[in-house]
């Protein structure tokens, strides 16, 4: 990320510049990989004792949404097993393109005219594979608890160009593939009323920050949700703030599902987070130290922290009795932080009877 043969005339800044650039990325790829998206820690199985009629019943009419937790939890002694793929191609970073070769990192321009004349571009194609398991046992009818472990494949290949004058040539390229396990969380979801519960979480550093899939910290997360609904139509919505790990982060959700003929359930959700320590780079121009009527342009970080919005819409399909097939796709809404292109994942979701 440092400037390789760009006449600017002031390490100094280039150093600066290539650092925001360099902390920006990183410090994006860990918040992700680190907090990999786990789905609801209340499976699309509740079940709760009906001492009229002596048997364990369903609560619920539907599956529920895959990241907005719901309110109920999964019943004393009931236990549910899921595993979850999830492929993600990351494409932009606030806004520049990382795998055309149009995203320019510095450059030097005469003032008069309207384009540079010499232009350092970076290329970058980041590709994860996740694969991530979880398990979930209702200790009472009012606590859940529950793990999941993911595990992350990132590749990551990168080139940069220095074009003078309409001709390119390559200063630099780079490759890396890793695999391993990030961070781990532990969950304890307590259910308060009817329609109310808490979300306790801690997250295991287990991810290794050197490969990008860990923050090499613990965190901790405290979240409400509420919900609304027991028919085929159901809202939830979520609430948290998590501390330590990779960034401080506000986080808030709410989803709507909707249940046609008990085995197959729709669901529309929408994801924000703020996250404290990601800023985003944004170009600044300034005279060149050396050179009369020539501006150098380099990346620096802004000053406020990113906020992320995404979409998410998916199906829950009730193949058997116990089995569910899960399909969704998470949609970016806002365009700052790093963004992955909207891409399905698949999960299958197994409880055990009562």
């Amino acid at each position: 990320l440092t400037t390789q043969s760009l006449a600017t005339g002031d390490f100094v800044k280039d150093q600066k510049a290539a650092s925001a650039t360099h902390d920006t990325l990183v410090r994006a790829l860990v918040v992700e990989l680190s907090n990999v998206p786990l789905t609801t820690s209340s499976g699309g199985f509740n079940y709760r004792f009906n001492p009229s009629l002596g048997t364990l019943e369903r609560v619920t009419h539907g599956f529920g949404p895959f990241f907005v937790d719901r309110a109920t939890t999964a019943g004393a002694r009931q236990a549910s097993l899921s595993a979850t793929y999830r492929f993600s191609q990351y494409t932009t970073l606030d806004r520049h393109d990382l795998r055309d070769g149009s995203f320019i990192t510095s450059s030097t321009r005469f003032r008069d005219e309207a384009t540079p004349y010499d232009v350092e571009t970076l290329k970058l194609n980041i590709k994860t594979s996740t694969v991530t398991l979880f398990a979930n046992y209702g200790i009472t009818d009012a606590i859940d608890i529950g793990i999941a472990v993911p595990i992350v494949q990132l590749s990551l290949t990168g080139e940069r160009v220095n074009t003078y004058r309409g001709a390119p040539q390559v200063q630099a390229r780079g490759r890396g593939d890793y695999l391993g396990i990030a961070d781990v969380p532990i969950r304890a979801k307590v259910r308060l009323g009817r329609n109310l519960a808490t979300n306790l979480e801690v997250r295991l550093p287990t991810g290794d920050p050197d490969i990008l899939n860990g923050s090499g910290r613990y965190a901790y997360t405290g979240a409400i949700i509420a919900s609304a609904g027991e028919g085929p139509v159901e809202s939830h919505v979520n609430a948290g703030v998590t501390v330590g790990g990779a960034s401080t982060q506000f986080t808030a959700s709410g989803a709507v599902a909707a249940t046609i003929r008990q085995r197959l359930t729709l669901s529309a959700e929408i994801l924000a987070r703020r996250i404290e320590r990601l800023r985003g780079i944004r170009e600044v121009a300034e005279p060149h130290p050396t050179v009369n009527g020539v501006d150098t342009i380099r990346l620096l970080p802004t000053g406020d922290p990113v906020t992320t919005v995404a979409a998410v819409a998916g199906i829950r399909w009730n193949i058997t009795q116990s089995w569910l097939l899960n399909s969704y796709v998470v949609m970016p809404v806002t365009r700052g932080g790093l963004l992955a292109r909207p891409i399905p994942a698949m999960s299958v979701d197994y409880s055990f009877e009562p």
